[in-house]
């Protein structure tokens, strides 16, 4: 089997409607899975589960949460039938833990919209276990980083790290603006700031993002970036742009590869 192309990838979801509406970024995902290739498991680290610690679901059939309101009826009838890897999920724990952090477990967490959305344009069949990884807004950047650090190893038993959140996420301007509108400068400037970041592999920088311009304008609450944090320490080397472009004005849905062949 040939070697996946990146050791862990940042996506951003997007809203809930990518698996509908036919953008460049649902164009995009309906094809990064073909490109990755089919990895034997896939540990997503979600912006929308957030906890005081670390926590990782063991739930062996794990339920397709739609954690969102006032969107498309289709939505809601919408199923992610991916099985769980409760081992896998044990093993990812025990790594956490053994990197000097608290993990917690919970057998009951289902696939919230920021993991089943973009797998379902990645992996349609689904038929790759996922196993959730949550994220702890009140943890600083550098945490997020060790987090992910501490599951570099995945890559090398075919595992993929996804990392899902957003590139930018104010959405206090969310509110009336249509999906093709034009790009917000602040966003437009912290999506530059972190593609840059991202491919010099600028650790310091990237640990201390919000001392960036324009990172607390573009997030206002720090969820929907730290999965970017968690798939760049799990992919250990420099960051490569897989995609980008802007939706509702205010959500850079950039996605990167970390630790490829070309990035490295």
């Amino acid at each position: 089997m040939a070697p996946r192309p990146h050791r862990a990838v940042f996506v951003s979801h997007g809203a809930p409607t990518i698996v509908l509406d036919g953008s460049p970024a649902a164009r995009f995902l309906s094809g990064l899975g073909a490109a990755l290739g089919r990895p034997r498991a896939i540990v997503v680290a979600t912006a929308h589960w957030t906890t005081r610690r670390p926590a990782v679901s063991t739930a062996a059939r794990p339920a397709t949460i739609h954690d969102f309101g006032n969107f498309d009826g289709r939505l809601f009838e919408m199923r992610y039938p991916a099985p769980g890897d409760p081992a896998l999920a044990a093993e990812v724990a025990r790594r956490i833990g053994a990197a000097g952090m608290e993990c917690d477990v919970d057998p009951q967490r289902g696939l919230d919209h920021g993991a089943w959305t973009p797998l379902m344009l990645m992996y349609p069949d689904a038929d790759v276990p996922v196993v959730s990884l949550s994220v702890q807004p009140h943890e600083d950047a550098a945490h997020h980083v060790a987090l992910g650090r501490a599951l570099a190893g995945l890559a090398a038993e075919d595992m993929l790290v996804l990392g899902s959140g957003s590139a930018t996420h104010d959405l206090r301007r969310f509110r009336g603006q249509g999906i093709g509108a034009t790009p917000v400068d602040d966003a437009r400037r912290f999506s530059t700031w972190l593609r840059r970041a991202a491919e010099e592999g600028d650790e310091a920088a990237i640990a201390s993002v919000w001392e960036a311009p324009d990172a607390l304008s573009s997030h206002p609450t720090t969820e929907h970036l730290y999965p970017f944090h968690v798939a760049f320490g799990a992919g250990q080397g420099r960051g490569e742009l897989l995609h980008h472009s802007f939706a509702y004005g205010i959500l850079a849905l950039d996605a990167y590869g970390f630790g490829g062949a070309r990035a490295a």
